[in-house]
């Protein structure tokens, strides 16, 4: 193996269900991989769209977004380091959600049919997306139940904490904006709950960029709608490790 290859074949292991693959595994599917520059803002499907890659993030963070009848979106889930975005395991199968980049950088994309040829023939590529998928369904029931039982001020430190989880700093560049139609809540409220955990000390925000100050403290403020997720996510890092 040469060095050029070798050290792709490390970029690639900066996505944890990449890296959970045997060495063996992972060169079988290297020639299939194709790293690619995720642009902010780029959307790498739509609703309705059929699925022609799958993405597997390294340093880029995917939001996945519903759209609603009247255009609106609203934020179902996020993806970075450990995960995947795209997985349509029948052709015929049609995008639900949009998936946009928010946070600019880069992962490997994978033809979804060749996914599937791969899902169906099993091994520890099929394993790793069966292990990932359990762990989205938590992190979408816990999201579902906190959207009706928390305060803003803790679904605000829950969608930050989501992304430090996938960010390489503790710094994140978001406006209050772009939270707000994410969490699908008025901008005021945004901007007074982040004011509150200004006064707290656990962020510092200046225009669009927020810094989070004291990570324990966040999650004692986010309570059990961010515990949950996160402990589903270690679980998964724990298995790839």
């Amino acid at each position: 193996m040469n060095a050029s290859h070798t050290v792709s074949l490390i970029g690639a292991q900066q996505n944890d269900l990449l890296r959970a693959l045997t060495r063996e595994d992972l060169l079988a599917l290297f020639g299939n991989l194709e790293l690619v520059a995720l642009a902010e803002g780029k959307h790498l499907f739509d609703y309705g769209d059929a699925i022609e890659y799958t993405y597997f993030p390294t340093n880029a963070i995917v939001s996945l977004q519903y759209v609603m009848e009247d255009g609106a979106t609203t934020e179902i889930a996020v993806v970075g380091r450990e995960g995947v975005v795209g997985v349509a395991l029948n052709p015929a199968e049609r995008a639900s959600f949009a998936a946009v980049v928010q946070t600019a950088g880069y992962g490997y994309r994978l033809k979804t049919a060749t996914l599937r040829e791969l899902f169906y023939t099993g091994g520890p590529l099929a394993q790793q997306l069966m292990r990932y998928t359990s762990m989205m369904f938590a992190q979408l029931a816990q999201s579902v139940a906190g959207s009706r039982h928390t305060s803003i001020e803790q679904k605000l430190c829950r969608w930050l904490l989501e992304r430090l989880d996938r960010s390489l700093s503790n710094e994140l560049k978001v406006t209050q904006e772009m939270i707000a139609n994410m969490l699908g809540v008025r901008r005021e409220s945004i901007t007074g709950a982040a004011g509150k955990l200004s006064q707290e000390g656990l962020i510092a925000y200046r225009r669009g960029c927020v810094t989070v100050l004291d990570r324990d403290g966040m999650e004692r403020r986010a309570g059990s709608c961010y515990q949950v997720p996160a402990a589903s996510q270690v679980a998964a890092q724990r298995y790839a490790a």
